[in-house]
């Protein structure tokens, strides 16, 4: 189906000033991080989410428990432990809507042949796991960049770098996005993944084991991902050897481009019913 593309926004920054807004004339209100009182206004349309709290809530999502309601959760590892692990029992129904990947900016400017960078991403794993990955390029005599998340990065560097980048690596815990993975993606990287099973291979956290993912998005278009340590090598071969028939950007302009993830949102404000 079609929608249109045009889209007129009011912001306002609480949501007491609801109170003063007749928003009868609006298809829709997003409210990304807080609970409001829906019985009070039946007729109208209402997206929550995806930050209102890690795990279900059920005083908050008691608020919004109607059927002119849904709440997004980004992916469906995330609804799936919402609803097994938590037992959410209420008529709210969940969506997966992602954010827009900026496609413009984050772009290809060079061919993959003519990039010689190679980066490590690494995000509250364990030291082991990384020292794995480092171990490995030092074989090889292959210079990286390292870009940590805890350590904090500027975001042009990284956007220049990846522009260079003929690989990464991503040593990653889980996600319910990935969005800096799907910014390198969009600038046609081929990525190698370590992948997660579980949420409580987050270092340091205090999770319990529950299903997830590093990689919510994806597709063999993107890269190879493993597993388990004594695999890395062997897909590290098999990756590096496939470099050129890696498609990474495509993937993303065709399910996450800020077009895609708009013509999402208008499919999603249309199908709640009032």
């Amino acid at each position: 189906m079609n929608y249109k593309r045009h889209f007129e926004i009011t912001v306002i920054n609480d949501i007491s000033q609801l109170e003063y807004i007749d928003i009868t004339i609006f298809d829709c209100v997003i409210s990304p991080c807080c609970p409001i009182d829906v019985s009070k206004y039946p007729s109208t349309k209402f997206i929550f989410g995806p930050q209102f709290s890690v795990f279900p809530d059920e005083k908050q999502l008691k608020l919004i428990d109607q059927p002119n309601c849904v709440y997004n959760l980004l992916s469906d590892w995330i609804i799936k432990a919402w609803t097994e692990q938590y037992s959410v029992q209420h008529g709210l129904f969940f969506i997966k809507m992602p954010f827009g990947v900026d496609t413009i900016r984050f772009n290809q400017t060079k061919i993959i042949e003519q990039r010689d960078k190679v980066f490590i991403y690494h995000k509250r794993r364990k030291p082991e796991d990384l020292n794995c990955v480092v171990q490995l390029l030092k074989k090889y005599n292959i210079h990286y960049e390292m870009f940590d998340y805890e350590n904090r990065y500027d975001e042009n560097y990284y956007l220049n770098y990846l522009q260079e980048s003929k690989y990464g690596i991503w040593v990653d815990a889980h996600e319910s996005q990935g969005f800096a993975l799907q910014e390198a993606l969009s600038c046609n990287v081929p990525l190698l993944v370590w992948n997660v099973t579980s949420m409580n291979q987050e270092y340091r956290s205090r999770y319990s084991d529950i299903p997830a993912t590093t990689i919510p998005y994806w597709d063999e278009r993107c890269g190879e991902f493993f597993y388990n340590a004594n695999d890395l090598e062997d897909k590290f071969q098999l990756f590096v050897s496939k470099l050129d028939q890696y498609k990474p950007r495509d993937f993303i302009v065709e399910t996450l481009s800020i077009e895609k993830c708009e013509d999402k949102l208008v499919e999603v404000i249309y199908n709640i019913n009032v």
